[in-house]
């Protein structure tokens, strides 16, 4: 058995296991935008690689662009190989950078292969009396074995030595090139010599040695007796110059002229936050969560047993938390005796993890298959309810165990924990069960922890807090079509995968808080807004609105017509009929046939046919500006008029959307099923779909909005002279801002100057670069620049909050709002100047933004309060769209409730300058909007 040498040199071959990575889990893995199993293949071989052998010197070589000397020797070599696929193309960049961000050397020599790097840095390793380890799967560096060198195939885990090479191919390493040249290589298209396979090679070189003995020794050839040898002789006169051809195209160069030698090769320090944004973007969980959990990237080998371990800063506690996760103690509960001990648990717990379980993930339909809770770590329990497969054990009755659940679960004094207990709370409302004493949720702790430091899901969490791998629902539910719903899962599976959700739900909450406590900031978000607004959003939730699906269905034939004539419209500028959703045949229309100009490209290599790209495509082109309509049009009558009327409850009536407290960086809510967020107000199409959001009789709908409530988070953040005197004046601040930079009289100002004003208002608080601006006016950029010049002399502490929050962030990693909500910034320091550019004006804008969300989310605790307490069913509260409160009101308390709801608005924060709230009214939203 071959002996690996101690600290080797350890030259990776890249190349040689791209290709084999790439094939080795064909379309199973990707991040949502490119695939990644290449990435993943190659690195999980690195880290392997690292955790058996302990060396301080190691490189990975890849084959760089274009041709070597090899194609000008020989035009056909390699030429029957097909081109690399856009799908490993576009996995080549982000799997370099994540080599470089591991602290490992990444080699690419312009005019060689990755063999001859290789080859040259262990031939002089070598010469230096310097073991070193190949990792290959290449047989062709067979030849450069020698006393010092090793391969090793990570794939196979074969290791050869130069006893290894006589093993394996009958010769020894000196003699390796001959052979190649001899069989060719149909894969790099290398001749050969007709005839000679491994059993003839290997009998040639074996009975009269090398290439230049063998045509030395011609007539002795027929005399070594294997199949064929009377004619080889004549084969090798006749290929002579191909044998040579080959030999030369077959050798590896031991000469490369490069920069770098092996005592340059040390591995470095890795990057740690590189690495967290890369493993982020590739989706590779288990490495971004040792990370997360604090390791610091760095991959060290066992020497005793050779497997590896990872190596993790100040983080043994988790792992220890990990290892006491036990299953097989886990109770499930089937009979009342059972259940009346472990009520009297819950009773006297100083918190309880509670979870649901149902047969639908849609609450307002979701039926109660059982509960679980854990009042200790370890200390957990599962009562089914409504399994209902064949063969079922008998189980506790659902109207008896929510019958005895129902105090504890509305006891406000019994403190509940949950992750997203606003699906459980909207799920046992349907058992008239009003869940109180919601005191905790790991959800929200983790959001408001780092919003964007991971999904929030309890997988991802106990995965980067605990170093514990639940239980998966597709493990004991199957995918697909074929996936069975909880109810028809049995006892043995279900018990312990609804147990342990509770148990982690517990231990995160334990973990969650020993992070938060003491943090002021962080503990005041997370207890005075977001845990109150958990039951605010359920009631909102199950409230739902009308929808007027007659109005939709008019609408969407109506679209439907529009969009007949977009689709011939632009079958008439291209000149062919052609699919208009097929990216494929827009590049082939668009950059092929038409020619025009390829604005950006694909992580693939093709010419994107993005939104951006048209946008501005169509600035010049009409087909652009076509195919922009028609698919704006298109998701319109997809996403809301055909779908909106199939969403609607047939118990209720009404439309019910699901609001997410933990989706975006900066704090705003979202929603989804439907997305209430993006309803486009800009175009008519869009506000017609408004008009179907309707009052029932008797009601009218009520939206009440914040005017221009960032631009006032920016005057209370900057204080600006300027800008705070013209909001306390109660002035158009776009027409102040014109007069401002324009020096004129606000009465002086047109439309026009207005307009740009505002572009210019809000464009910074954005980040919009003097480009950005010439752009969306349509000036020249020296204009704009002048605008942004001018802004910033009339209004200086904008320009000097700007530069503080630059310098805030940079030196903290975050940025916060003015109650304490953080936005986490990992690029801030990035050596990358485009994402550190995109990092600091999310710097600037994430405090208004996310103030203004921590804004509204207190206004609709105040609003919610005022109806629970004084509303006598007069007002419902229906959503909250970025800014805006939607209500539903009787009429005949219009006047008064509007006037109640503003103030209550208004008063939601004490900023530098008025909090203006703008209320209307109508039979729909779009009316009152």
């Amino acid at each position: 058995m071959a002996r690996i040498p101690e600290n080797p040199l350890i030259l990776i071959d890249g190349s040689s296991y791209l290709y084999r990575a790439f094939h080795a889990y064909p379309g199973t893995m990707s991040n949502g935008d490119i695939p990644t199993n290449a990435v993943f293949g190659v690195v999980n071989m690195v880290r392997s690689l690292m955790r058996q052998f302990s060396s301080e010197r190691i490189a990975v070589v890849f084959d760089a662009k274009g041709k070597t000397f090899r194609d000008e020797m020989y035009a056909e070599y390699k030429a029957n190989r097909p081109p690399m696929p856009d799908e490993l193309r576009c996995q080549i960049e982000p799997l370099h950078a994540i080599i470089k961000a591991l602290g490992l050397p990444l080699i690419c020599h312009e005019g060689v292969e990755a063999d001859d790097v290789i080859g040259t840095l262990a031939s002089q390793a070598s010469h230096a009396g310097l073991p070193v380890l190949i990792s290959t799967g290449d047989k062709d560096m067979a030849q450069l074995v020698d006393d010092n060198v090793t391969l090793i195939n990570t794939m196979t885990n074969v290791v050869m030595d130069r006893d290894g090479v006589v093993d394996k191919f009958g010769i020894p390493p000196e003699l390796i090139i001959d052979y190649l040249a001899l069989m060719g290589d149909k894969v790099d298209n290398i001749p050969g010599v007709p005839g000679v396979g491994t059993k003839t090679a290997t009998a040639l070189l074996q009975g009269i040695g090398g290439l230049k003995e063998l045509y030395n020794n011609l007539d002795a050839i027929a005399d070594l007796g294997f199949r064929g040898s009377k004619t080889m002789a004549k084969k090798l006169i006749d290929n002579k110059k191909e044998a040579e051809l080959s030999y030369e195209l077959a050798t590896i160069k031991l000469d490369v002229e490069m920069d770098l030698a092996p005592h340059d090769l040390d591995k470095t320090k890795p990057d740690v936050d590189a690495l967290i944004e890369l493993y982020g973007k590739m989706a590779f969980k288990s490495w971004l969560a040792e990370l997360l959990d604090g390791g610091d990237g760095v991959v060290v080998a066992d020497e005793k047993s050779g497997a590896g371990r990872y190596q993790a800063a100040d983080k043994a506690a988790p792992q220890a938390n990990a290892a006491k996760i036990d299953r097989s103690q886990y109770v499930t509960i089937l009979d009342e005796a059972t259940f009346t001990e472990w009520l009297e648990k819950l009773k006297s717990a100083e918190v309880v993890a509670f979870d649901t379980e149902t047969d639908s993930l849609n609450y307002m339909v979701a039926n109660l298959v059982g509960v679980s809770f854990a009042i200790e770590e370890g200390l957990a329990a599962y009562v089914p309810v409504a399994h209902d497969y064949l063969d079922a054990p008998t189980q506790l009755g659902r109207d008896w165990v929510l019958e005895q659940l129902k105090p504890l679960l509305e006891d406000a004094n019994l403190a509940k924990v949950g992750q997203n207990l606003k699906y459980d709370m909207s799920v046992l409302a349907r058992y008239n069960i009003h869940m109180q004493g919601i005191k905790h949720d790991t959800m929200l702790a983790s959001y408001v922890y780092n919003s964007v430091g991971g999904k929030h899901d309890m997988d991802s969490l106990a995965l980067r807090f605990l170093q514990h791998s639940c239980i998966s629902f597709e493990q004991i539910a199957g995918k697909g079509k074929a996936q069975l719903t909880f109810n028809q899962i049995d006892l043995d599976e279900a018990g312990p995968y609804a147990a342990e959700d509770a148990d982690v739900t517990l231990r995160l909450h334990n973990a969650l808080q020993q992070q938060m406590i003491g943090d002021g900031s962080l503990e005041t978000i997370y207890n005075d807004i977001e845990i109150p607004l958990v039951p605010v959003l359920s009631r909102m939730e199950r409230t739902g609105v009308f929808i007027d699906d007659m109005l939709l269905g008019a609408q969407s034939q109506e679209l439907s017509l529009r969009l007949d004539e977009l689709e011939q419209k632009a079958y008439d500028i291209a000149g062919q009929e052609f699919n208009l959703g097929s990216p494929k045949q827009l590049q082939a229309i668009l950059f092929d046939k038409m020619e025009l100009p390829v604005v950006k490209k694909t992580p693939s290599g093709a010419p994107s046919t993005n939104e951006e790209v048209l946008q501005e495509l169509a600035l010049d082109y009409p087909l652009p500006a076509v195919l922009l309509e028609y698919r704006g049009l298109a998701k319109l009558k997809s996403t809301y008029t055909d779908k909106l009327p199939k969403m609607i409850n047939a118990e209720t009536g009404r439309v019910h959307t699901s609001y997410h407290q933990a989706v975006t960086a900066t704090g705003r809510l979202s929603s989804t099923e439907p997305n209430l967020q993006n309803i486009p107000v800009r175009n008519e199409e869009g506000r017609r779909i408004r008009q179907a959001f309707v009052a029932p009789h008797g009601h009218k709908i009520m939206a009440v909005d914040y005017s221009q409530i960032e631009l006032r988070i920016m005057a209370h953040l900057s204080g600006d002279a300027a800008l705070l005197s013209a909001f306390k004046e109660g002035k158009d601040i776009h027409s102040a801002t014109a007069a401002e930079i324009l020096g004129v009289t606000i009465d002086q100002v047109t439309s026009e100057q207005r307009r740009k004003a505002k572009a210019v208002n809000f464009g910074l608080i954005y980040g919009m670069s003097a480009f950005g601006l010439a752009k969306q006016l349509g000036i020249p950029r020296h204009e704009a620049q002048h605008y942004m010049d001018t802004y910033f002399e009339r209004y200086p502490g904008v320009m000097q909050y700007m530069e503080d929050t630059r310098s805030r962030a940079s030196a903290q990693g975050y940025v916060e709002t003015i109650y304490g909500r953080r936005l986490h910034l990992p690029e801030i320091s990035s050596r990358n100047g485009m994402r550190r550019k995109a990092a600091e004006r999310a710097a600037i804008n994430a405090p208004m933004q996310g103030t203004a969300a921590d804004i509204i989310k207190k206004a609709m605790l105040l609003v919610d309060e005022w109806i629970e307490n004084e509303g006598d069913g007069r007002v419902r509260l229906l959503m909250q769209v970025h800014d805006e409160l939607v209500l539903e009101v009787q009429e005949q308390h219009l006047a008064e409730i509007e006037t109640k709801v503003r103030d209550l608005m208004e008063s939601a924060a004490q900023l530098e300058v008025p909090l203006i709230a703008e209320a209307g009214h109508g039979d729909n939203w779009e009316q009152a909007h």
